[in-house]
């Protein structure tokens, strides 16, 4: 496995324009990164300079772009509102390949208010199908994000997975976002192609400190050898906290 890091885990700084994404890709490199998922709520432009400037610089640094993530929610109950967002997340395909970024996070979303939870889910797994038949020509694969509303459990986000049917589909398995945090892990964990890692997970009495030996170990028996991309979440300020959470992964990931 290799360590990564999400660009949202300095959103504060991204936000405020007091970091660019060329300076979290400078960060990387001083924090001992891998590679980095690149967060499109950070991007000021998307023209093929700027993405291409960028795929140059992540290049020169040694640093691999392993994914990109986009904000989309394939649950809403207008149909036309529904197709903007897959037509967003095709835009987010075709910036990925410019990108080298071989995958993409997507998200699910909830079931609107007065819609039953299967009628949602349908909704979501036809935009994936429709997406999928764009990603796969164009060689990316989709990670869909076990991230609340109807993937909140384990349960809930294989069963899209196995109705949409497709290889170039898969889960980012987030390990901070089940409440039964180490059972939900292991569930998906054999159809993980890229990994959110969160410093804490949910405990019985509220957020605990995650074991990353157990879900290393718990992610290795299950075949996984991709990222441990870290995505920050915590109180103590990223600039810090990061760096350490990067010893500690490339410590146990070797």
């Amino acid at each position: 496995m290799k360590v990564g890091c999400c660009a949202y885990s300095f959103r504060q700084y991204l936000s405020s324009g007091e970091m660019s994404l060329f300076d979290f890709l400078e960060k990387g490199v001083e924090i001992g990164l891998d590679g980095v998922e690149l967060t499109s709520y950070y991007f000021p432009s998307t023209d093929d300079e700027f993405l291409y400037s960028l795929k140059r610089k992540a290049y020169l640094l040694g640093l691999e772009i392993s994914g990109t993530a986009v904000g989309n929610n394939f649950c809403l109950a207008d149909e036309a509102e529904r197709a903007k967002q897959v037509t967003m997340t095709k835009s987010w395909i075709d910036n990925s390949v410019k990108l080298g970024a071989p995958c993409m996070r997507v998200f699910a979303g909830g079931a609107p208010s007065g819609h039953a939870e299967e009628e949602a889910r349908n909704w979501c797994i036809d935009s994936l199908k429709e997406c999928l038949d764009y990603a796969k020509p164009r060689g990316i694969l989709l990670a869909l994000e076990n991230h609340g509303g109807i993937t909140s459990t384990a349960e809930q986000t294989l069963a899209i997975i196995k109705a949409v049917d497709d290889e170039w589909l898969g889960v980012n398995l987030d390990t901070g976002n089940y409440r039964n945090a180490y059972e939900g892990i292991e569930k998906t964990a054999p159809y993980a192609i890229t990994c959110h890692a969160k410093t804490e997970i949910p405990g019985p009495s509220g957020k605990e400190i995650a074991d990353f030996r157990k879900i290393a170990d718990i992610l290795a028996k299950a075949g996984y050898k991709g990222y441990l991309s870290i995505e920050y979440e915590a109180a103590e300020d990223p600039m810090t906290a990061v760096e350490k959470f990067v010893s500690y992964l490339k410590e146990i990931v070797g």
